[in-house]
């Protein structure tokens, strides 16, 4: 199953996780299948993205708070005032972590669980960026950080696909093929517990030990659990809660559920308690319900269902974070010299209407003069751009449309 490795330069972040080709990886494993590789096959480690320093900085200095912080030992999850507590004068909320406090549950063998790394540790928001447009669906990295000998969670299967890149120290992993086929985020694994306790207990389809610079994919459903062997192990678990035909499914009955075909009320008197006397009108609104549906192939309602599914993809993944301070001085300070990018990962429609160029934002609608069109597009069709080089401007305009577009967020300064 290996390829030729690739180095860290080169190699795109769904790369780096797999030891196959991407195209192999979308034919056989996603959502189909586990996949080991490792650090030999793929070539690299991940010591860039994660590291032993990188935790111990995030609970010692960094001012952490719940929930970007758990803690559980032996299957069950630690009450966070076991690991919280206030920082004291201008700090006095009572959630932040306490380094003290975990120590001494680290010590007395509690794993600790680091939350919502895609946000807090900047190596993990590029890669986690870079992932998401690659796989085309949402993503979110927590860290386990485990004691030797220790097992932080039982056998247990998870709602969404997850990538596991072991960062440091050895894990044992027993991965069991599932009780319930790609279970929906409605179906955890507690509602099937004796089912997964059972499965468990047989013959597991990978028994493996992750050292650093291994990674292993679970499509969602897969049973795993996991117990550190040599000293302190660290792994990033990148779960992937992905888009299904359901979700296309739901957006497709809700338009059909407003066609006329369905609006027309029970008979008056009605019994809706009797079988016999809604009978006739549930299989009339099957059947209507079925021919709204096939009429729905139409490219209109198509249009209409991605318009629903992009927006909630959108409001799920964050685009890169611009930092104020810089952008306010670049602003202020701008001249044609000076070169600018469109943001990374912000979703935006352009178009041309009244006479003026609107940019349509997932939080804010733009409206920019019309000369500005042919710029936008520039800037919108991606790479770096000199201000005083935008087509259809003289600088002065150019100055003036950037400036506003720094402002609002759409574009970041490039050093």
């Amino acid at each position: 199953m290996s390829r030729e490795p690739d180095t860290t330069e080169t190699a795109s972040a769904l790369d780096r996780c797999i030891a196959v080709s991407v195209a192999e990886f979308a034919a056989d494993h996603w959502g189909k299948r586990a996949l080991l590789s490792s650090a030999a096959d793929l070539g690299t480690t991940f010591d860039d993205l994660f590291s032993t320093e990188a935790a111990d900085e995030l609970l010692s200095v960094r001012g952490l708070r719940t929930p970007f912080i758990r803690m559980a030992k032996e299957g069950s999850v630690l009450a966070p005032s076991a690991f919280t507590a206030p920082g004291g004068y201008g700090a006095e909320v009572g959630d932040q972590v306490s380094s003290e406090k975990v120590l001494a549950e680290f010590a007395a063998g509690s794993t600790i669980v680091l939350q919502g790394l895609h946000r807090t540790w900047p190596p993990l928001q590029e890669f986690t960026r870079r992932l998401v447009a690659e796989l085309g669906h949402p993503a979110q990295v927590n860290a386990y950080i485990t004691p030797a000998s220790s097992r932080g969670f039982d056998p247990h299967y998870d709602v969404h696909d997850v990538f596991v890149l072991q960062i440091a120290g050895q894990k044992r992993w027993v991965i069991h093929e599932p009780v319930h086929e790609l279970p929906f985020a409605d179906e955890p694994w507690g509602d099937r517990r004796e089912a997964v306790a059972a499965r468990a207990a047989g013959e597991p389809a990978i028994d493996t030990v992750l050292s650093p610079g291994d990674a292993l994919y679970l499509p969602r459903g897969w049973l795993h659990s996991a117990t550190a062997l040599v000293g302190t192990t660290i792994h990033l678990t990148i779960g992937m809660p992905a888009v299904t035909r359901a979700d296309l499914a739901r957006d497709l009955i809700g338009r059909a559920l407003r066609s006329d075909r369905l609006r027309g009320s029970l008979p008056l008197g009605v019994d809706l308690a009797d079988p016999a006397q809604i009978a006739d009108d549930v299989r009339a609104a099957a059947e209507d319900l079925i021919a709204s549906l096939e009429a729905a192939a139409d490219g209109s309602a198509v249009d209409e269902v991605a318009v629903r599914v992009g927006s909630r993809f959108r409001r799920s993944t964050r685009p890169e974070p611009v930092r104020p301070l810089r952008t306010v001085e670049v602003a202020a300070g701008l001249t044609g010299a000076d070169r600018v990018r469109w943001r990374d990962e912000l979703h935006a429609a352009v178009r041309e209407d009244a006479g003026q160029v609107v940019i349509v934002l997932p939080t804010k609608t733009l409206r920019l003069p019309g000369v500005a069109l042919e710029a936008v597009r520039a800037l919108h069709g991606g790479g770096t751009s000199a201000v005083g080089a935008l087509p259809a401007l003289d600088e002065d305009d150019a100055v003036v449309v950037v400036r506003r577009l720094l402002r609002e967020g759409v574009l970041v300064p490039v050093p």
